[in-house]
């Protein structure tokens, strides 16, 4: 599940961004980006979001961008001096100027460093409230699209109890079928005089035991109700659903193995498909 968080806040002259995006993912892979100055809090900044997130794969970036004439980089004088007369002395050769000189100095590694920034008293509280507005965005993000997944989720489960209650008339039809069939050839049996009068019976018996569904559509009621019953549950439950999936799968295919009947095993695959569907949204459920 997708989630989405921003919020800014003014420190005097500077301005803190934090951003949070998150996707999808059974365990909780936290990849932080936070400026030196918020090393010392990094161990609480983890826990406020993994308590609030609970899992997923998260990136938040907090960045503290200087906003007022204050600088926070410092020149190295003595190094940019020492290169330049050095470099003074290759003039004539390369046959440059010196403010092209000057140019390539300023960009050498070294020459312009940041100095250590510090949080002033109060700085820290301002930014853990941002980074709590932007976590509760985030987490808002994703039960605006929960709510849409509910939806769409229990309209699948819906259609496939509206397909299993489709299966009763063609059962009927299926045994009918089924006797007729037996009958025939018990019949032939005994004209040839092979068999027993309680052939028929016996073979009926038989297939009827075979065939039966009773039980199957039974539980597969009970796992759809289950199911229902399990989402409108406050808490997360995705791997709890995706259990109810699998067994609600397991009591299909045996409908599917024992239906013998093209109307019937039509409605096993259309069933199939809607549940197919479900375990790819469950992928999206926390």
């Amino acid at each position: 599940m997708t989630g989405f968080g921003k919020h800014q806040v003014s420190l005097d002259s500077r301005l803190v961004t934090v951003d949070i995006r998150a996707l999808n993912s059974k365990l909780l892979d936290l990849n932080l980006r936070i400026p030196s100055i918020l090393r010392e809090q990094e161990g609480e900044i983890r826990n406020l979001i993994s308590s609030a997130l609970e899992r997923g794969k998260i990136d938040i970036q907090i960045n503290i961008k200087n906003t007022g004439v204050q600088s926070f980089a410092e020149v190295n004088t003595e190094l940019i001096k020492q290169q330049f007369i050095r470099l003074q002395t290759l003039q004539n050769e390369i046959g440059v100027s010196n403010d092209v000189i000057f140019s390539e100095v300023m960009r050498l590694p070294d020459s312009v460093v940041e100095t250590e920034q510090k949080l002033e008293e109060g700085d820290w509280t301002q930014i853990r409230e941002a980074l709590q507005n932007a976590i509760s965005n985030a987490d808002q993000f994703r039960k605006d699209e929960g709510n849409g997944l509910e939806k769409d989720l229990l309209a699948r489960v819906e259609e496939i109890e509206k397909q299993l209650n489709s299966l009763s008339p063609l059962e009927a039809e299926r045994m009918e079928t089924v006797r007729t069939r037996i009958k025939s050839k018990i019949d032939e049996l005994l004209q040839q005089n092979v068999g027993t009068e309680n052939r028929f019976e016996e073979e009926m018996i038989y297939f009827i035991e075979k065939l039966d569904i009773s039980e199957e559509k039974q539980r597969l009621r009970t796992h759809c109700e289950y199911f229902k019953t399990t989402m409108a549950e406050p808490i997360s439950n995705g791997r709890k659903l995706g259990f109810i999936s699998q067994e609600m799968g397991r009591e299909i295919n045996t409908i599917g193995s024992k239906s013998n009947h093209a109307g019937m095993q039509k409605l096993v695959v259309l069933m199939k498909d809607e549940l197919e569907k479900i375990k790819e949204q469950l992928n999206n459920v926390l």
